[in-house]
């Protein structure tokens, strides 16, 4: 990680145990890494609105926690990026463990009955939660928390590519989609870290408004941010569709990705 640049802020010195590629306080004095916080704006307005219309259209209200969840992922980030305070950073990175254990049980239960509730994996889930965030905060490790949030994805790809592939392969491009837009994140994340110094450079020898497209770690927001609603909409869609109803992804004003429900049910 990079280590903290030499400017002050409003925040003070940073206490997180992580200080990402962005310059502090170079943009705005109150906003220690401007473009790493304004980038979560995409987890948090389309999952919004991704609830209110879930709580609408009378869904399952597991759904509309996952559409919550995001949300408060995002704020979270926001809230890290823009202090560098480490009860800012705790705030972005335990919501991330929760919210992945409730997209994890939606997937996982989505080929049962409507209002059967699974006590035992709401109860493992949940134990898993407490557990991590419990050791985490004893044992400051980053890489800890990095490993255990990829055991979650990982469950929820192996889910993901099973049931497309052998259950409701229509749905394949709203999988993989998904998937390829939360690892391109994924890739430029690790850039970001890898070549910190070598981006920093770049950056100062460039206008400032194209110096901000290298803000990698501003685009790991942006695409898993987008790779996570699209999960749920995949998620939401491979539910209803069990249920008999007739959902279909359509484009809000020709750009953003929205669940359409046709009719309430097939015959």
């Amino acid at each position: 990680m990079a280590p903290a640049a030499d400017r002050p802020g409003y925040w003070g010195t940073p206490t997180s145990t992580l200080d990402w590629c962005e310059e502090n306080y170079v943009v705005s004095y109150y906003i220690a890494e401007f473009w790493n916080t304004v980038s979560n704006l995409i987890m948090i307005i389309p999952p919004i609105f991704g609830a209110i219309q879930t709580f609408r259209d009378g869904l399952e209200t597991r759904y509309a926690w996952s559409f919550l969840g995001l949300a408060a992922v995002g704020i979270g980030s926001w809230s890290f990026h823009m202090t560098l305070q480490y009860e800012m950073q705790l705030l972005d990175e335990l919501p991330m463990i929760c919210i992945c254990c409730v997209f994890v049980y939606c997937l996982y239960e989505c080929f049962k009955q409507e209002g059967v509730v699974n006590y035992l994996s709401i109860g493992l889930l949940l134990t898993f939660s407490i557990s991590v965030s419990v050791i985490y905060l004893l044992w400051k490790e980053p890489v800890f928390h990095q490993v255990m949030y990829a055991v979650l994805v990982a469950f929820l790809v192996i889910r993901s590519v099973f049931i497309v592939t052998w259950v409701y392969p229509w749905l394949r491009a709203l999988c993989f989609s998904s998937l390829g837009v939360f690892l391109l994140g994924f890739i430029l994340w690790n850039i970001d870290n890898v070549m910190c110094d070598s981006l920093r450079a770049t950056r100062h020898r460039l206008p400032p408004v194209i110096g901000a497209v290298t803000q990698l770690h501003a685009w790991w927001h942006i695409l898993t941010g987008f790779g996570s609603y699209l999960h749920i909409l995949l998620s939401l869609q491979i539910r209803l569709t069990y249920l008999k109803h007739r959902p279909k992804v359509k484009f809000l004003c020709g750009v953003w990705p929205v669940l359409h429900i046709e009719s309430q049910k097939t015959s």
